[in-house]
Parts: structure tokens; sequence; C-alpha cells
């Protein structure tokens, strides 16, 4: 052997985390590309991956991007290529090109730095220009794809943090907002909220610190008066707008919800995840069954539905990684986070 250190560049697959060969971690968000079921995003507690071939294999895209965690990832409806990411702590992300490079677009987010979270982003539907973020100071608009935001919290007196954002498939002029306070809607495109709390929120605790804490809310796509809002007290649904709210789910063994999904193509499925797993609904949510088969872990962090075939769904677990069902969540299977790479070998 030649005396010294040889170094060689190896093309490697090197074994990542969460369900592979070395340790696991939290997957806490999942962004599923709108026309090519191949290409997903997660991002864990330290980066943001990308699959090309449905999570066979695995990059890391986060080329760009500070050591703020990513928690929130939303793709643009018709030039997927673009991608936007909230922070906790150093505001909103954008890239280009599908993830490769990341730049930060924090212009009109000045406050949305340090101790602030931007839990959630949304494009309107059908739209590239117009995305909506929910954030620990309120929400936030952007009508130039993300480039530069507006805060919009006229008529949200009562409330600071806003955690969840939905619209209208139908009028995306029409949004509602889960928040610390219950729930707000607008008919005007986020430019002024009204409280819509009726059944929601008792008067007696709504001053009070997350008096619901909403955690996920969701405008059912074949009927858009029906609006469900997952909380940390319950799943709860109206069926007039907001005008008036009822509880439903109360057989779920635990009323701490974490995510919620409505099924695009078939009426009334719902999911949603709490610290027991998954449970489906096919009546609206009067009643549910636990969809657990294969899961090594049941404390869902994230949870999404494929585009083009709602029967695929994903769950990011906070110890076991990703999972995959093919079948409504009847049965899941690992995704095991392989990331591909060249590594610097000494001999």
């Amino acid at each position: 052997m030649i005396a010294g250190a040889l170094l060689v560049w190896l093309g490697v697959i090197a074994c990542f985390v969460l369900g592979g060969c070395g340790k696991s971690e939290a997957v806490v968000e999942i962004a599923l590309h709108p026309t090519k079921p191949n290409i997903l995003y997660i991002a864990t507690n330290d980066y943001i991956y990308k699959s090309r071939d449905e999570g066979k294999t695995w990059q890391n895209i986060s080329a760009g991007m500070t050591h703020s965690r990513v928690i929130a990832l939303a793709i643009d409806p018709l030039f997927p290529a673009n991608i936007v990411a909230g922070t906790k702590g150093d505001a909103v992300f954008k890239s280009y090109d599908g993830g490769q490079r990341w730049v930060s677009r924090r212009t009109g987010l000045d406050d949305v730095t340090i101790s602030s979270v931007v839990h959630q982003l949304v494009f309107a539907p059908g739209s590239s220009n117009h995305v909506f973020a929910a954030t620990s100071l309120g929400v936030f608009n952007s009508e130039d794809g993300g480039e530069t935001w507006l805060k919009r919290m006229e008529g949200m007196k009562e409330v600071l943090m806003v955690v969840t954002l939905d619209c209208d498939p139908q009028q995306p002029q029409t949004l509602y907002a889960g928040t610390s306070g219950g729930v707000y809607k607008s008919i005007d495109g986020a430019r002024s909220w009204s409280r819509v709390n009726n059944g929601l929120v008792a008067s007696d605790v709504l001053k009070s610190s997350r008096a619901l804490g909403v955690t996920r809310i969701k405008v059912d796509p074949h009927q858009p008066d029906t609006v469900y809002a997952a909380t940390l007290n319950g799943l709860y649904k109206t069926i007039d707008g907001g005008q008036s709210w009822n509880r439903i789910g109360e057989t779920l063994s635990d009323q701490m919800l974490s995510d919620l999904i409505l099924d695009p193509i078939h009426p009334h499925v719902v999911y949603v995840t709490n610290r027991d797993g998954v449970f489906r609904s096919e009546d609206g949510g009067m009643t549910w069954e636990s969809r657990n088969e294969g899961l090594s872990n049941v404390n869902i962090r994230a949870l999404a539905m494929s585009a083009g075939d709602s029967n695929v769904l994903y769950v990011g677990t906070n110890g076991k990684g990703l999972f995959r069902s093919l079948d409504s969540g009847l049965s899941w299977e690992t995704v095991p986070l392989v990331v591909e790479e060249s590594v610097l070998v000494s001999c």
C-alpha cells in the first residue's frame, strides 16, 4: 500500500434516519407534487428532503436554508418548481427550481423572526400569485407568489396566533382561519375577518390563551359551506359556512387532534390524526374506524394525500419516520429515507 492517506471519492448509498439503519427522528411536514406522484418532499427537524422515485431514494435539498427548522411547505399548483417553506424563527424561504436552492423572502415579514413561527403556507386554489401564511403573529398575504408579504389582521382583535388557514376551492376569496381563540372567516381574500365561533368557543374562555387551539381547518371540496376544524379539544363541523358549529367525533379515543384531511374524490370521507394514530370516517365524521395496521409509531406529526389518487396516503411520525398507505390507510408500509450521496473516504 502507498504510505499516507489516500482520499478517494466513493459513490455510495448512505443510510439516513427514519426507518433506515440509523437513528429515528420526526417527519414534521409532507408536501406532494400536484401532478407527478413520484415526487415528494418532507421536512425533518434538521433538513428538507426530496424524492423523485416515490420514496425509494432521497436527496438533501437544504442548500441556502438557515438552521431554522422548516415546519411548513407549499407547492405552487400551476408551476410546481416553485415551493415556499415556512420556518420556526426565520420567516419564509422560496425555491424556484424544485428545492435545489432556497432564498429568503421576508419583505413584509420583518416581525416574523426569532421567536415567531410560520405554522402553515397555503396557495389560493388555481393561483401561483396568491399565498397565505398562518403565523404566530397573525395572517400574512402575498400577491406575488411569496416574494413580498402584507399583514392581514383587520377584524382579528381578540387573537394574535393563527395556526391554520384554508380557502374555499370554489370561491378562493373566502378563507377560514383557525386561531388561538377559535375560527375567523374572510370573504375578501383576507383583507378583513369576522369571528365565527358560535358553538365553538365559550365566551368565558374566549380571552384565555389558546382558548380552543385549532390545529387544522379544512373546507369541504364537495360542499364549501361545510368546514371541519380539528382542535386540541375535539373535532367540530359547520354546514352553514361558519354560522354555527357542532362537535363531532366524540367517540375518537383521543380528542387532542394533530391533523385533518378531506378526500377530494369521495364525499364525506374524512381523516384525522391524534396520539393514537390515524382515523377514517366515511359519513362526514359521525362514525370512525382506526387505520393503524403497519404503523410502528402512532404519534403522527403530518398527514398528506396524493392529489391524483386519494387511496395513497403518507404520514410522518415523531419517532419512526415516514409511512405510506396505498389502500386508504388499511395498511401502512415504512418508507426508509435513504439518501444518495458521495462520501469522502480516507484510507
